[in-house]
Parts: structure tokens; sequence; C-alpha cells
């Protein structure tokens, strides 16, 4: 199975304190990877290293067999990359629609796309033309997923869509996540592991800015040494 990502040592600051510290990451193309760790192990530092937010000083970022770490966020989003932030990011007076359009790449990607976020979300397609801050939050995690998906993007990063949501949402969310990555790969952030574990085939687990374990999510669910050791409860899929 060809990589369409691989992140090979990273090494990431913010300010003068180093957060990554040789962070590594492979993830399959057509895949869900789920990147799990504890509260401030690094994990969303790894995905805004990877778009360029927080560029890392040493290491490699590969994104479909070429380097892109160095080049400004906005070059490396236009390659394919989409990215939905952890705290949403609706902008909560403009309507649906709007929060939609803005995120074209080119003319008419959201009318391109419209079909297949309705058939993902169909609560947008009711609530289209009403302002962003009208949204509960799942309608608004529903929203911010729905943007990434307009222009033509073949990874998407995903940074905790669960959070805050009611158990009832999450079901929504994880068929929505598992029925649009039949159209692109998927790299999930996720503190739900319930989640994480019926959604995604690989893992990569970091700690302290280290990635210290990867491989086949079915092994890391029969692991409970490994899921107590690095993401502090036993959990058990079901």
């Amino acid at each position: 199975m060809t990589n369409i990502l691989e992140v090979n040592h990273i090494h990431t600051f913010i300010g003068q304190f180093q957060i990554l510290e040789g962070v590594s990451l492979d993830v399959p193309e057509g895949s869900i990877t789920a990147l799990l760790g504890r509260n401030g192990a690094g994990k969303t530092t790894t995905l805004k290293s990877i778009l360029g937010l927080t560029p890392p000083r040493r290491g490699q970022v590969i994104f479909g067999g070429q380097e892109i770490q160095g080049r400004r966020a906005y070059d490396i989003a236009a390659l394919g990359i989409g990215y939905v932030p952890e705290h949403r990011a609706v902008f909560t007076q403009l309507t649906v629609q709007e929060n939609l359009k803005i995120a074209e790449r080119k003319k008419g990607d959201l009318e391109r796309k419209a079909e297949f976020i309705f058939s993902l979300f169909p609560d947008l397609k009711r609530f289209y033309r009403l302002p962003g801050g009208n949204l509960s939050g799942g309608q608004q995690q529903m929203l911010s997923i729905a943007r990434a998906l307009v222009p033509d993007n073949h990874l998407l990063l995903i940074d905790e869509p669960s959070e805050g949501l009611a158990p009832v949402l999450i079901e929504q969310l994880m068929e929505a996540i598992q029925r649009l990555s039949a159209e692109l790969t998927v790299l999930l952030v996720e503190q739900n592991f319930k989640m994480a574990s019926h959604l995604a085939s690989r893992y990569v687990i970091i700690d302290d800015g280290r990635t210290v374990r990867s491989g086949l999510m079915p092994d890391l669910v029969g692991d409970k040494q490994t899921i107590h050791r690095y993401l502090g409860a036993a959990v058990e899929r079901g």
C-alpha cells in the first residue's frame, strides 16, 4: 500500500519550547489512521506541523512523494490537504452556505461537492441559509468537516471531532467519517478510543513529543498494557 503521507523525525518548537522531539508516522493512501496519545503529547502540534502552521525545524514531511516542510501553509493546503481544527472555527455570523463558499479553491467547488456533502450531513442542507452561530455544537462540527470537503483534497487532518458531543451525535459523526473515507485518506486525532478504534485501520501513538508505537488497530485493541501505559485507561472495543 502506497503512503500518501510520511513524517520522518520532525522536531517542532512553539516559541522557545520544543513540543515534538522526533515524531514519525506513515499514512497509507485510502486509510483512516488514528493519531493517539494523552493530552499534551503533541498530537495537535503534529497536525499543524504537517500543514506548516507550526513548521518543523528538523525532519521531513513528504506528501504525495514530495517534501513539503518549509513551505507556506497556504501552499501546502493547495496540494490537497484539508484541516479540521479542534475547536471548529466556524464563522458564526456567516451562513452555512457562506462558511462553505469561502472554502473554495476554485470557482464552482461547492457546487460540484454539494450533493456529496449533503449526503453526509443532511442538517447542513436544512440550515443552509442560517448563520453558523445558530447551529448546535454537533452541527458546527459537521460544518467544520464539510468545509474541508469543498475543495479537491486527498488527505484530511481531523482534530478531536467528538470533543463535547453527545453520544448520539458521535455515532452520526462516526458514520459520516467512515463514508467520506471512501473518497479520501484521513489522519484522525481522537481522545475517544472507542470511536478511534472503530474507525481506524491503523494507529500511531505519540508520548511526550515522540512516536512510541504504531501498527494495525486490531493489534492495539488487544494490547491492554500499551493502552493503559500510553492512553491512560484500560479500554475495550465494543
